[in-house]
């Protein structure tokens, strides 16, 4: 059977799941479902998303999980304001806020970290 309509399950890795069950719930503003002795569960916009401690863990370079969002510079500035640090990347050409735009000026991207270091973004339009 084709996975069309299955309810997605997200998973982020951890090596303290309490410190990342803080940032995903404080900071980030997700919903906290619960803890089922494995993972901190949360709502994302009707997914579920997993936060799993694994010992030994290191985050990966590469983008983690993106939110698609309305206003790049008002939740950038909101996540700001909650303590987050955007990532700037040497030659980008990032603004003030960590906010690339393609080259058609049809996309903007914004990278900031989890507290283990996982890649988080948001992405208006494009």
């Amino acid at each position: 059977m084709p996975l069309t309509h299955a309810k997605p399950v997200t998973f982020i890795n951890t090596a303290d799941r309490k410190a990342s069950e803080a940032f995903y719930r404080d900071v980030v503003g997700l919903t906290f479902v619960g803890d089922d002795g494995f993972a901190a569960v949360f709502d994302l916009a009707g997914a579920v998303l997993r936060i799993t401690e694994l010992q030994g863990f290191a985050a990966s370079p590469h983008p983690a999980l993106g939110w698609t969002v309305d206003d790049i510079e008002a939740t950038m500035e909101h996540l700001i304001s909650r303590g987050v640090t955007p990532t700037i990347y040497e030659g980008f050409g990032q603004d003030a806020l960590g906010i690339w735009t393609s080259p058609d000026g049809a996309a903007h991207v914004a990278w900031f970290n989890d507290p283990d270091g996982n890649v988080l973004s948001l992405v208006q339009g494009g």
